[in-house]
């Protein structure tokens, strides 16, 4: 008896004394790494048939017309926009609570971004902030589905289309979704995903734009792939069949295109994480589920978004307290990550000459704190993190 409780005592100490809990983390084995290697022993591992293969399984998930995968969900949003041809500054309806790319995006079209207050109980975008911010110049909007939490699509999505706005449905934080009986990505005229490292499921890098209008997209496989109307692996076929012509090589450029094209190496690791995908929404719902529960009595805190893990799928976990800065200090001591999502854009430097006022997230920003949230963290990390939180915040 006393053996084991010194052999205990021991693992706990090494536990949280040695480990440290990631933030992030994909969660990739064998089936990625077979998948990859047919890739390999193909010899072909740029834009191929695994690419078409992975948009044809995301197009099946999803329930979508159509699906290009890109080397990333930047370059989503920016052909997002870039197929509807808006004049130069024009303006875009954006979060400012996100990712600087869906900013960015606006710029790389010569766009102007117009920054939106948050919700304070969701953050995602206030309603009545778009009414604020809506002028005749606008031409499209980019509701972020932050977190994973559903946007009150059902509100906004009437309320762009009565004033003629295009709308861009961010999902990078979400997959899978069904929100009021449809899909997220799928409630706008175009959806753009991330599989990032740290995303639901992962390429390594990449992303995917999909659309339910087949017209909107048609120009996709000539815009990821710098301007010319046919892809690689297609035309490596005709080097040597038995057609007789000298003109295999031919292709024309009809259009400014960007190499944003997803290789096959990536969509290696795209198909079989797409096929995991559902064990990966499973096991955050009980990481979610487990966390809310260690953390339901804690003081000081609330939860980053009214999580609903057995309805939605998340990509980020966190908190409120406004505590933060001194419980990110505390959580390092212990060596667990942590972080935050995001800086507000309309006070970074790149975006201030685009003046907002953004009071709500503004009264938010400085609470807003990440905690550990991957498929491969365990209850027993779970448990130690929110024991340490609550230790923490129950002294104050």
């Amino acid at each position: 008896m006393l053996l084991q409780f010194l052999n205990g005592l021991i693992n706990k100490l090494n536990f949280t004394s040695k480990k440290s809990i990631r933030l992030f983390k994909p969660s990739l084995g064998k089936r990625e790494l077979k998948e990859v290697r047919k890739s390999f022993k193909d010899s072909w591992i740029g834009l191929g048939p695994k690419v078409k293969i992975f948009e044809n399984m995301w197009s099946d998930y999803l329930g979508c017309k159509s699906a290009y995968a890109l080397n990333s969900a930047t370059a989503a949003l920016h052909l997002s926009l870039s197929v509807f041809k808006f004049k130069p500054g024009k303006k875009v309806l954006v979060p400012s609570l996100t990712f600087s790319s869906t900013a960015s995006a606006v710029l790389y079209n010569n766009l102007i971004p117009v920054f939106v207050d948050c919700d304070i109980n969701t953050l995602s975008m206030d309603i009545d902030d778009l009414d604020r911010k809506f002028d005749e110049d606008c031409v499209a909007i980019i509701p972020v589905h932050y977190s994973g939490h559903p946007c009150k699509m059902e509100s906004i999505v009437p309320w762009a289309r009565s004033r003629k706005l295009k709308i861009i449905e961010d999902c990078a934080h979400t997959a899978g979704s069904i929100y009021k009986g449809k899909r997220l990505g799928l409630w706008g005229d175009i959806g753009c995903f991330s599989f990032e490292e740290k995303k639901l499921l992962t390429t390594g890098d990449g992303g995917m734009i999909c659309s339910n209008d087949k017209d909107l997209l048609k120009n996709l496989p000539s815009m990821r792939w710098v301007g010319i109307d046919k892809d690689t692996w297609k035309s490596a076929k005709s080097y040597v069949d038995n057609v007789n012509t000298s003109m295999h090589w031919y292709y024309e450029i009809n259009q400014l295109g960007y190499k944003y094209n997803m290789n096959d190496l990536s969509a290696s690791l795209g198909i079989i994480q797409l096929e995991r995908l559902n064990y990966f929404l499973k096991k955050r719902s009980q990481i979610i589920k487990r966390y809310l529960n260690k953390l339901k009595n804690c003081p000081h805190l609330i939860p980053l978004v009214p999580y609903e893990p057995d309805i939605y799928s998340y990509q980020i976990f966190g908190i409120r307290t406004k505590y933060r800065d001194e419980l990110i200090k505390y959580l390092k001591k212990n060596r667990v990550a942590t972080g935050c999502h995001y800086s507000p854009l309309h006070l970074q430097p790149l975006f201030k000459q685009y003046k907002s006022s953004c009071p709500n997230l503004e009264s938010q920003a400085d609470l807003l704190l990440t905690l550990p949230f991957h498929v491969d963290l365990s209850f027993r990390d779970i448990d130690f993190i929110s024991k340490k939180i609550y230790k923490f915040l129950s002294t104050i």
